[in-house]
């Protein structure tokens, strides 16, 4: 079963995951370096097998084939997220090196840049920054303070940081082996700012010197991740010509005119940083690949590891057949498999929209791709897809920060010995939750993603904007409601009150219950925060203080939202699957995967009328039946995921004393 399951998890890129499996279990030797070498000696060794693996060609996977890539977006996507697998510093620094520098080239560069830079970075040859985040802005890119200010004289552009917390911190790349930047900075021409471009700023010389009036310095040791050389970036009145300016939406020419097709600056702002979506899309997916290392990782162990037992017994009982360790692990387990599947979902959709349009090869004056240079993108599509992309990778990295530290504690002193693995997964991905955006944040974007439809009346999602949209919205979510009756008056009959007869269990694993139960919660949580922000709105209050006395009210919205789009993805790949075990196993999971979320919010539900007492404990009953359940198959389960031997198989796991 665990083959057919693992080829259906696969997908269409099984071939590729593959190759990057093997490329893992080779350089297995890379999963200790952290705890064997210097921090420098770490940080070498990752680049060595960085290049190793870009010389075979991995890393170019998704570039257009005349830079010498294959033109496979998703299959660079899979490989990306396989390399989770094995160490997360490799995993970041490609992530760093090929998705954000390279990217931002072939995104928001034109010919000329993607002639001059674009083989040269995929290759390896050119290690770059993407320096974004400052010292004293992180989330509001929008306000950033380095500035790029053109000089007509010089046809050049002069990059400064005008005060600490302009500095660029958290750099991937700057400590040690980065050569060049692509700095998002103010652009400033004849005197007027025009919001956030990007820039390729040579920080280094070929023999590692820092370039002259960049100042480089090492972010020092972190909680994890120390084979990636983040360092801090301060410039002192840099120049750099005129065609470092990434000018794809934004253009200015040698007597210092500043022009773009997109005329609002808060659109084109969105529009830029919109193309570099990958980064969340990747980041996502390697987070629920980390996840199913730990769990395979515990799994295994509570499937070997004895203790205690039945009295008079002489055989202690396996951890795994105790039911709070099914608890502990199992309905993670199935949450694993429902974000891959949401993970999958999203990615089908990245390279739908992306796949066939990555680069712009036309000159930085000329461009024939429309207001907003979308070509033959779909704004629309892609607005959503960004909001598709935030909510999965906040929740995926949630999961695993979540799932992780379960896994650590469900293996006792073993799971705190570095040799079992479970502490460097614990502490490198303990930054995802805040790095290619804070979840939390990103949840607030997932909210504007449900107003996409009604961007242009509002503009930015700013709080005034928000505010319109959702006054607005109250009429409409009246009228959806309207026609969720039918399923609304389902849940009622479903739902006894303390005085019904009625069998509690009755309905328990029916996926429309399921699905009709996180869709009422979202349309709930949203019809609330209507009601709320009108309420402020006509007493006259001041936009943003009605915004942010709803603000948590409106990220609960958006993550209740995520958490049923995760929900209907793991259906809809129940439904897809071969018959037979394949999809039994996977129906299993679903089921428990949906009552437990539903469990994890019986408080909401009991408080809004949905849940009863009674059914409440069924549901909970259920749950523990499901785990029950799923004990017997969950080695299979876990060895579906193909994580590399040479990753999972921890002195805790192999050999086991016990067997």
């Amino acid at each position: 079963m665990s083959a057919g399951l693992r080829e259906y998890l696969d997908g269409p890129h099984k071939a590729v995951r593959d190759v990057v499996r093997d490329g893992l279990a080779a350089n297995a030797g890379l999963l200790n370096a952290g705890l064997d070498l210097s921090r420098d000696e770490y940080r070498d060794q990752v680049l060595a097998v960085m290049q190793q693996v870009t010389a075979e060609g991995h890393t170019g996977r998704g570039f257009p084939k005349e830079f010498g890539g294959q033109g496979d977006l998703g299959g660079f996507i899979a490989g990306f997220e396989t390399l989770a697998f094995g160490d997360l510093s490799l995993m970041v620094k490609a992530g760093v090196q090929f998705g954000l520098f390279a990217g931002a080239i072939l995104h928001l560069g034109t010919s000329r840049h993607h002639e001059q830079y674009l083989t040269d970075a995929i290759d390896g040859r050119l290690l770059g920054c993407f320096a974004m985040t400052e010292t004293g802005h992180g989330s509001n890119v929008q306000a950033l303070g380095t500035t790029a200010t053109y000089d007509p004289a010089t046809e050049e552009f002069v990059v400064h940081t005008p005060n600490p917390a302009a500095r660029k911190d958290y750099i991937g790349n700057a400590a040690r082996h980065g050569r060049m930047a692509a700095v998002f900075a103010q652009l400033v021409v004849g005197g007027e700012t025009h919001g956030v471009h990007c820039l390729l700023v040579p920080i280094r010389t070929p023999d590692g010197e820092s370039m002259p009036g960049v100042t480089l310095s090492d972010c020092g040791p972190k909680l994890g991740l120390n084979g990636v050389d983040n360092g801090r970036i301060v410039f002192d009145h840099v120049r750099v010509p005129r065609t470092a300016l990434l000018d794809r939406y934004a253009q200015v020419d040698a007597e210092g005119t500043y022009s773009s097709e997109i005329e609002n600056p808060d659109r084109r702002f969105f529009t830029m940083l919109g193309t570099l979506v990958q980064g969340r899309v990747s980041v996502g997916g390697a987070a629920i690949n980390a996840s199913k290392v730990a769990l395979t990782i515990a799994i295994r162990y509570a499937d070997r590891r004895r203790q205690f037992g039945a009295p008079g017994s002489a055989e202690e009982a396996l951890l795994l057949d105790y039911r709070m360790h099914q608890r502990r692990l199992l309905p993670l387990l199935a949450r694993t498999y429902a974000l891959h599947f949401a993970q999958a979902e999203l990615v089908d959709e990245f390279v739908r929209i992306f796949g066939s349009n990555g680069a712009d090869n036309t000159e930085s004056k000329g461009h024939t791709d429309g207001e907003g240079g979308l070509g033959d993108r779909d704004e629309h599509d892609q607005r959503a897809l960004e909001a598709q992309a935030a909510g999965t990778k906040a929740l995926g990295t949630w999961h695993a920060t979540e799932t992780i530290q379960m896994c650590r504690e469900a293996c006792g002193g073993a799971g705190y010995l570095a040799e079992n693995r479970l502490a460097a997964l614990k502490a490198d991905t303990d930054v995802f939750t805040t790095f290619e955006g804070d979840n939390t944040v990103l949840l607030q974007l997932v909210a504007k993603g449900l107003l996409t439809n009604y961007r242009e009346s509002f503009g930015k999602l700013d709080p005034l904007g928000m505010a319109r949209f959702i006054a607005a919205q109250a009429v409409e979510i009246a009228v959806e409601k309207a026609a969720l009756r039918t399923v609304v008056e389902r849940l009622r009959d479903a739902v006894p009150n303390r005085n019904d007869t009625a069998d509690p269990d009755a309905g328990l694993r029916d996926d429309a219950y399921h699905c009709g139960m996180v869709r009422f919660r979202e349309d709930h949580m949203l019809a609330g925060v209507a009601r709320r922000l009108k309420k402020g709105i006509d007493a006259g209050d001041d936009t943003f203080e009605v915004f942010n006395r709803c603000q948590d009210h409106v990220i609960a919205a958006g993550r209740a939202h995520v958490e049923r789009v995760v929900l209907e993805a793991f259906l809809a790949a129940v439904q897809a699957a071969p018959e037979g075990p394949v999809r039994d196993r996977l129906k299993e999971l679903y089921d428990l995967h949906a009552l437990a979320t539903i469990e994890a919010e019986r408080a909401w539900y009991i408080e809004h009328g949905r849940l009863s007492g009674q059914r409440c404990k069924a549901i909970t009953a259920l749950v523990n039946e499901l785990c029950a359940s799923v004990r017997p198959h969950a080695d299979e389960l876990v060895e579906a995921f193909g994580v590399p031997g040479a990753a999972v198989d921890v002195p805790m796991v192999v050999p086991s004393q016990h067997e």
